[in-house]
């Protein structure tokens, strides 16, 4: 015979457990209905720039295997705190994402004692999209045609080379004081707004060298008034396997790049992230995204989630330091 207490407590615990079926249900389903509007993604910068080509390049292939929708929104401003905020406190169910680089996750932080973000704390990184290794280049009437010819020149007269960047406080900025520390030497700094008026002056000869992505600069190397001494980079590019890293020309430890990623809010279900993840990867293994990111110089991501993450903090970490020893400072 059932005690009655022991028959209340089962009918009790049957209960609360058909009231948890249906909590559970509903978040299942999303996750496998997902999505079912329009997916906004976010970019903290104008249209035309690497984030916003790399967002809608991806967005269109996606839409083209999937079926699904997508809304690209340029919030550009504020040094891509406006777009990252805003992405930071959107609701977190999928449904707006952030495409940002290495600026705004692993330079901003070094640079500015109050990032009003965190990664950690804000954000689930999805997956790094692409990863472009910067140039070291220098107007073709310059004497110095490799690296070692420049560090050479450099010691001699500290100093008196300048280098372009897209801005102060730029990865391409951090990346050539970090070129400069670990060489030695000491190279001048002079800051332009945005990559193409960077590498157009080293084609006039208004500034000795530059650090740029491949793109700004392609039009003035096949024009002859641009030579390529080296990458920022530890390995070689695929887009042209001539180029000496940094490393081999002796200049130990300096890898930069720019890297382009996918975030979503802190709080998303973990399985829409996975799907995320896992159909970013499977548009960037066609062969027609392969061939536009290495036309422009860009290797494909597709790294898992964990890994991306430790990526940023890795970089982060470096450019704390080099934004330190340099003394670089926001404008």
């Amino acid at each position: 015979m059932t005690c009655p207490t022991i028959a209340r407590r089962r009918v009790l615990l049957a209960s609360a457990a058909l009231v948890a079926v249906p909590t559970l249900l509903p978040a299942t389903a999303f996750a496998q209905d997902y999505p079912t509007r329009p997916i906004r993604v976010i970019v903290p910068f104008a249209p035309g720039g690497v984030v916003d080509t790399t967002a809608r390049l991806l967005t269109q292939k996606l839409t083209e295997r999937l079926g699904w929708n997508f809304v690209v929104e340029n919030k550009p401003g504020g040094n891509g705190f406006i777009a990252v905020t805003t992405a930071a406190k959107a609701p977190a169910d999928g449904y707006t994402l952030l495409a940002a680089h290495t600026g705004e996750f692993a330079v901003n932080p070094a640079l500015f004692p109050n990032v009003p973000y965190e990664l950690d704390r804000d954000f689930a990184p999805i997956t790094m999209i692409s990863d472009t290794p910067m140039l070291l280049v220098a107007n073709a009437q310059q004497p110095f045609n490799t690296v070692q010819e420049l560090v050479a020149a450099a010691k001699k007269a500290p100093g008196s080379i300048t280098f372009s960047s897209p801005g102060n406080g730029s990865i391409n900025h951090l990346a050539g004081e970090w070129f400069a520390m670990e060489a030695g030497a000491k190279l001048l700094h002079v800051p332009y707004r945005g990559g193409a008026p960077a590498a157009a002056a080293v084609a006039s000869g208004e500034v000795a060298l530059g650090v740029v992505a491949i793109p700004a600069v392609i039009p003035h190397m096949q024009s002859g008034r641009v030579k390529v001494l080296g990458l920022t980079t530890a390995r070689r590019s695929s887009f042209n396997k001539d180029w000496v890293t940094a490393n081999e020309a002796g200049v130990k430890n300096v890898d930069a790049s720019n890297w382009v990623g996918l975030f979503a809010p802190k709080g998303v279900p973990a399985d829409i992230v996975a799907r995320l993840h896992a159909e970013v990867v499977k548009t960037l293994e066609q062969p027609d995204v392969k061939k536009r990111f290495a036309d422009a110089g860009a290797e494909l991501g597709g790294m898992s989630s964990a890994d991306f993450a430790q990526r940023i903090r890795s970089d982060a970490t470096r450019f704390k330091d080099i934004v330190q020893k340099a003394n670089i400072r926001p404008e």
